[in-house]
């Protein structure tokens, strides 16, 4: 369910933007600039590539390296993932702490022509990290209730 209603804000901040960056051309070529616009799909944009990096995370759709588990069995491959998952739930707490500071430093920050907070910005990077967190302990979890694979030994 999670997933679906990322998915649908997703869609939802990607259809603002065309729409909004469509306004503003008119508006702009019609002689009457919408001044906040680049701001609004700014703030849009990196809200959607949060979202975008979490559901990408989710199909395994990120790009990797494959030659160190190319080269090792099925069991060291299994031991391998289980070990890479762990550091990335590692690094992604670790950036969640200083995002969460620098949201919080942020707030006062007054951004633009609409001097909105600085904070809504960096809010995106706390919730995107969450959501990505989220997803690779759901994926460690998963790998761990799969039983290492029988093969050749490493």
């Amino acid at each position: 369910m999670l997933r679906n209603l990322e998915s649908a804000c997703a869609v939802a901040l990607l259809t603002g933007i065309v729409v909004l960056v469509g306004a503003a051309a008119v508006a702009r070529s019609l002689g009457s600039p919408i001044i906040w616009s680049v701001e609004i799909a700014e703030l849009l944009f990196v809200w959607l590539c949060m979202l975008a990096a979490d559901l990408a995370m989710q199909e395994r759709r990120h790009f990797g390296l494959s030659l160190l588990p190319d080269s090792l069995g099925p069991r060291g491959r299994h031991v391998l993932e289980a070990i890479n998952l762990l550091i990335v739930i590692a690094l992604l707490a670790f950036l969640w702490v200083y995002a969460w500071r620098n949201m919080i430093l942020m707030h006062p920050r007054l951004i633009g022509a609409i001097q909105m907070n600085g904070s809504l910005i960096h809010a995106s990077m706390v919730v995107g990290l969450l959501l990505l967190l989220r997803t690779s302990v759901a994926q460690l979890v998963d790998h761990l209730r799969e039983s290492a694979p029988h093969g050749s030994p490493d």
